[in-house]
């Protein structure tokens, strides 16, 4: 049974894959999910502000207090004599990348090119075998256009992609107005895979404190419906991969998808509840299910179930809408 595919240009020995979490924290634990069987690993994102903040800590030790001493200003080398930023994420890069097999996909998450370009350069020298850019803007701003928003991600990604020469995903939120659309145009821009959809997470109400409170919520298997749509909509239809994240809790979730038309399958919360090891659980499911439908390849089934395949492709548009609430009949009925 042939159960390899190939994702943002890279062969991997099967689908599953750990995206972006806290589980990518040590070298030890980027072991641990290679034994376990992941196919890549997506590092834990270095953020934006995360690079703002150290440049600006950098500047303030640099400068406070030269106005008093001249000989202040030779307490620190020149900036180009060393890397300014979050060397502890690069390093851990570095290490992870020289301790495993598997490909270390880096993750940037931003709003704007500050960093990006610079870092996304640094992951790669460091042994990324991939950048995940994780765009995360809520447009608050109600004088922001949906086109400037498009216009944005579109930067991002050719901005990057000029930079480096490794291959640029980018982890894509379901709240543009025309997806496919979206799609197509960063597809046009040079990224080399699309991963739907990314979790924002949204905030709480504490009204104890009245304050505004984080509250995270781990995916459940309800959460596929819509990435599950999508990725059946545009499987075949662009040039990137598609990588599929949200609901993934058990080998079902993990089939669905590759039916659907997903090159890769993500999860973070089935291994943040199940543990590690969970990953082979995943794995041998998989492997299973194959097996009692007689599939000898996950190419084979990667997409036999997308719009462009199946007997009635109006059943991811407007007509299953009407059949779904014409279905459904409650105990008033």
């Amino acid at each position: 049974m042939d159960l390899t595919t190939t994702y943002m240009g890279m062969e991997l020995k099967h689908p599953i894959v750990a995206s972006a979490a806290p589980l990518s924290g040590s070298v030890a634990n980027i072991k641990r999910l290679e034994d376990a069987g992941a196919a890549a690993v997506v590092m834990f994102s270095l953020f934006e502000e995360q690079l703002k903040h150290e440049s600006a800590a950098l500047e303030y030790l640099m400068t406070a207090g030269t106005e008093s001493f001249a000989e202040s200003l030779n307490y620190f080398p020149e900036v180009d004599d060393y890397t300014v930023g979050p060397d502890n994420y690069l390093e851990l890069l570095r290490q992870a990348s020289a301790a495993v097999d598997i490909p270390i996909i880096g993750s940037l998450n931003g709003i704007t090119n500050t960093g990006w370009i610079e870092y996304a350069q640094l992951m790669q020298e460091a042994g990324a075998k991939g950048i995940e850019l994780n765009i995360y803007y809520i447009p608050a701003d109600l004088t922001t256009s949906g086109r400037e928003v498009e216009e944005r991600y579109v930067g991002i990604v050719k901005a990057v992609k000029a930079a480096v020469t490794v291959p640029v995903a980018v982890k894509l939120n379901p709240f543009f107005s025309a997806i496919g659309s979206m799609a197509k145009a960063l597809d046009d821009a040079g990224a080399d895979a699309l991963v739907l959809f990314n979790r924002f997470y949204q905030p709480d109400f504490d009204l104890d404190k009245l304050e505004v409170a984080p509250n995270l919520q781990l995916s459940t298997p309800d959460e596929i419906r819509l990435p599950l749509l999508w990725i059946a909509i545009l499987h075949g239809r662009l040039r990137a991969s598609l990588g599929a994240t949200r609901g993934v809790q058990s080998a079902t979730e993990v089939v669905k998808y590759l039916m659907a038309g997903a090159d890769v399958v993500m999860t973070t919360s089935a291994l943040l509840k199940n543990g590690i090891d969970y990953i082979g659980t995943l794995h041998n499911g998989l492997r299973t299910w194959m097996e009692l439908h007689r599939y000898t390849s996950v190419q084979q089934m990667k997409g036999s179930m997308s719009q462009r395949k199946v007997a009635d492709p109006t059943a991811f548009e407007r007509a299953n809408y009407i059949k779904t609430l014409e279905s459904y009949k409650g105990d008033y009925l």
